[in-house]
């Protein structure tokens, strides 16, 4: 028996589901609401076009929701991403067609996973761990201890956080933990005191950039993008080093690319890139200050079981006539009457 409401997620063909995915317990969820998940791939934009014209909710998977799909989809209510970041949904299109849309904040998912990972990254960066390790496995001890100057401290240092939100806070706690001084970033805040409380004194941009280290936690939106530019890196000091978990845009790459090679900064660790997969041929594939891992900042075993259920039960709450608690475009009247609370 056909299902009364329909999920869409478009994916590229041959990747089937991508991120957080529990299918399980996902199809348990949306039972319970007589809805079913429909997976299209994006090699027939004709199929695309089917499925969204039925669908009651639109999953974002590996294929952007771009105007096209949202503008096909006049029974959508919500568009949801599954992660923190919803770069790859046309917000303003779903805006105007008043779709909501959601996303999956790190505080109810993520936020100890990500803040861990991001001070792996600075620890690893500061103990010269990449370098050391390759020498030390390749028998060079002596040449390992050699290359151990100049290494600074991390304790006492002064850690500069851009982008305030749940997992910046998080990171000064735990920056605090190893005796480092925190000031911030972040001009759109909604609540500072929240970062006072936190132990972060919130400052210029240009302050937080003349910092020991500078750790990037902002959303991902027009103001930020490439937001580390040369100009940026100009206000960085020699022995500096940048920390990226949140979005790989937020950084110019050349210009990084421009400042490690000047030695204006001393290295880099960079979880998410502008391009993903990172090209083979990219200059910081062969740089040994600069620790890089295949954006996986979220990823734990039980982060990602948890992860895809937070987002079928907002689903959940959409279909039975509730407001979602995780909306982006909080101005959107919904298409249909949503009951709050």
């Amino acid at each position: 028996m056909a299902k009364k409401f329909k999920i869409l997620k478009v994916s590229k063909a041959g990747t089937g589901v991508v991120g957080p995915s529990s299918v399980a317990r996902e199809a348990e969820e949306f039972a319970k609401v007589d809805a079913e998940l429909v997976e299209v791939f994006d090699t027939k934009k004709e199929d695309v076009l089917a499925a969204a014209k039925e669908a009651s909710v639109i999953l974002l998977g590996s294929v952007p929701v771009e105007r096209w799909i949202v503008e096909a989809a006049p029974k959508c209510i919500a568009v949801m991403a599954q992660s923190v970041g919803y770069d790859n949904v046309d917000v303003k299109a779903c805006t105007e067609h008043n779709i909501l849309v959601v996303n999956n904040p790190s505080f109810e998912w993520c936020i100890e996973e990500v803040s861990n990972h991001a001070m792996a990254l600075l620890l690893a960066c500061a103990k010269k761990m990449k370098m050391l390790d390759k020498m030390v496995a390749e028998g060079k001890w002596a040449e390992a201890k050699k290359a151990q100057p100049w290494m600074g401290s991390i304790y006492g240092q002064t850690i500069g956080i851009v982008g305030c939100g749940a997992i910046g806070r998080m990171m000064s706690r735990k920056s605090q933990a190893f005796g480092m001084k925190v000031i911030g970033y972040d001009p759109y805040i909604m609540h500072p005191y929240l970062a006072k409380e936190n132990g972060i004194r919130l400052t210029s941009l240009e302050e937080v950039l003349g910092c020991d280290y500078v750790s990037l936690h902002p959303d991902l939106n027009e103001t930020s993008f490439h937001m580390i530019n040369d100009k940026a890196f100009a206000h960085m000091k020699p022995h500096a080093f940048l920390i990226n978990t949140s979005r790989g845009k937020v950084v110019d790459e050349v210009a990084l690319v421009k400042a490690l090679q000047a030695k204006k900064i001393a290295g880099a660790g960079l979880d998410v890139f502008e391009a993903e997969p990172l090209p083979k041929d990219s200059p910081l594939c062969k740089m040994d200050n600069v620790v890089m891992l295949p954006h996986s900042a979220s990823y734990s075993t039980p982060a990602f079981d948890l992860a895809p259920i937070n987002i079928a039960q907002e689903i959940a709450r959409v279909l039975t006539g509730k407001m979602p608690k995780n909306v982006v475009n909080k101005s959107v009247t919904p298409r249909v009457p949503l009951a709050k609370g």
